[in-house]
C-alpha cells in the first residue's frame, strides 16, 4: 500500500474532499459560456454575496484573475501602482506587459505596505509627458505570510477615491486575512473595487479563482475572459467544488493558522534554525537554516524519502512550509523530528 505523503509545499496542493467529489459527481452543468450553468451561477452569486460585491465571475487561477482585473480596469499606456514584492509584479511572469499592456509603478513595502505619502506622491499629475495612473493594487493576506490591516486599506481607498482612481485587491488568501483579524471578509474588501480570490488555495477545491466587482466590471470582465481563452463550457463539475469551498472550508481556516503557529514554535526550538515571526499570521511559516552540511538537494532528498514533499532550500538556507486542510499536528510533528535528525545528527 502506497504510504501517504506529507504535501508542505504549498496550500494549492490541497486536494478535493470527499463532499467536493462527490458533488462535482453530481453538479447539474449547461455551456457557462452561453450563461447556462446553473452551478456556476450559484456559486458566483454566493461568491458575490460572502465579499461584499454585486457580481462575481469564476476563473480558472488566480493569476488569471488579477490579470483579468488590469486587463478591465486599465487602458492601454497607463500606469498602475503597486507593491514592488506583490504576486502581480513579482510572480506573474510580466503578464501585465502583455495582456493589459500597461506600465507597473512599483513602491516599497515594508510588512505589505507602502507608505501612504508616495502612494499619493506616484499619482500622476496630468502632463503630455506622463503616463495616466489608472489603478492602485494591494494584496491582503500577503505572499510573506502577512495580513494588512483594514485601517491601512481604508486609507489608500481614500486616497484613490479622491483622485477617482480604482483599487483592485489580490485577495488570493483574503479568507485566511480575515480569519487573522477576526473579522467578516467584507469589511476587508469594501475597500476595493474589484477583488480576486483563490478557491484552491487552502480551501481545497481543485481549480479555479473569483474575481468580483460592480456588475458593470465583471459583464466588462466577461468578454475579456473569452478573449484571453478563460470561457467555461460545463465548468459547474469545478463550481460544485468552489461552493462547498465557500460554505465549509472558508470557516475552518483558523485550524491551519494554529497548526502553522504550532510548526513555527517547534521549529524555533531546533538549533541551526531561525523563524521569521514577524509574518507569521496564516498558514505560511517561513525559516532560513543557518547552517549545515547538506545540500538543498540532500535536505530535499531526505525529506522525500520519508514520505514529506517539500521545496529544497534556497542558496541562502531559506525555506517556507505551508499547512493546509491535510497537513495535521502529528504530520507536523513528523517534520520536525525529522528535521531535528537532519540539522542535529549529520
Amino acid at each position: 500500500m502506497k504510504s501517504r505523503v506529507i504535501d508542505l509545499r504549498s496550500d494549492t496542493v490541497s486536494q478535493p474532499t470527499d463532499e467536493m467529489r462527490q458533488a462535482m459527481f453530481h453538479a447539474e452543468v449547461g455551456d457557462d459560456v452561453y450563461g447556462d450553468d446553473p452551478t456556476v451561477q450559484k456559486l458566483e452569486i454566493l461568491a458575490a454575496s460572502m465579499i461584499g460585491k454585486e457580481a462575481a465571475l469564476f476563473v480558472p487561477s488566480g493569476t488569471f484573475g488579477n490579470q483579468l482585473a488590469l486587463f478591465t480596469h486599465c487602458d492601454r499606456g497607463t500606469e498602475v501602482i503597486l507593491g514592488e514584492d506583490c504576486h502581480i509584479f513579482e510572480h506573474e511572469v510580466g503578464a501585465a506587459s502583455i495582456i493589459a499592456g500597461v506600465h507597473l509603478r512599483t513602491l516599497q513595502t515594508v510588512s505589505g505596505k507602502m507608505d501612504l505619502q508616495k502612494i499619493k506622491q506616484s499619482i500622476r499629475p496630468e502632463d503630455l509627458h506622463f503616463p495616466e495612473t489608472s489603478l492602485i493594487c494591494l494584496e491582503n493576506a500577503y505572499s510573506n505570510g502577512g495580513v494588512v490591516d483594514i485601517d491601512y486599506m481604508q486609507e489608500v481607498y481614500c486616497i484613490a477615491k479622491e483622485k477617482n482612481i480604482p483599487i483592485h485587491l489580490d485577495g488570493a488568501r483574503v479568507f485566511n486575512a480575515a480569519t487573522y483579524l477576526r473579522t467578516d471578509v467584507k469589511e476587508i474588501t469594501q475597500y476595493s473595487d474589484s477583488v480576486m480570490f483563490c478557491l484552491s488555495k487552502g480551501l481545497c477545491a481543485p481549480v479555479g479563482s473569483i474575481l468580483a466587482g460592480s456588475t458593470e466590471f465583471i459583464e466588462k470582465a466577461k468578454k475579456k475572459r473569452k478573449l484571453l481563452g478563460g470561457g467555461w463550457r460545463q465548468s459547474g463539475f469545478l463550481a460544485a467544488a468552489g461552493i462547498i469551498a465557500l460554505v465549509k472550508m472558508t470557516t475552518r481556516l483558523h485550524e491551519d493558522h494554529e497548526n502553522a503557529l504550532y510548526l513555527a514554535n517547534e521549529l524555533k526550538e531546533i538549533p541551526g534554525i531561525k523563524v521569521d515571526s514577524t509574518n507569521n499570521h496564516i498558514n505560511l511559516v517561513f525559516f532560513q537554516i543557518e547552517k549545515t552540511n547538506r545540500t538543498p538537494e540532500e535536505i530535499e532528498q531526505i525529506f522525500k524519502e520519508n514520505d514529506i514533499t517539500i521545496f529544497a532550500p534556497d542558496e541562502n538556507g531559506n525555506m517556507r512550509f505551508a499547512t493546509h486542510y491535510w497537513v495535521t499536528k502529528e504530520d507536523i510533528d513528523k517534520v520536525i523530528m525529522l528535521m531535528q535528525s537532519i540539522l542535529i545528527d549529520e
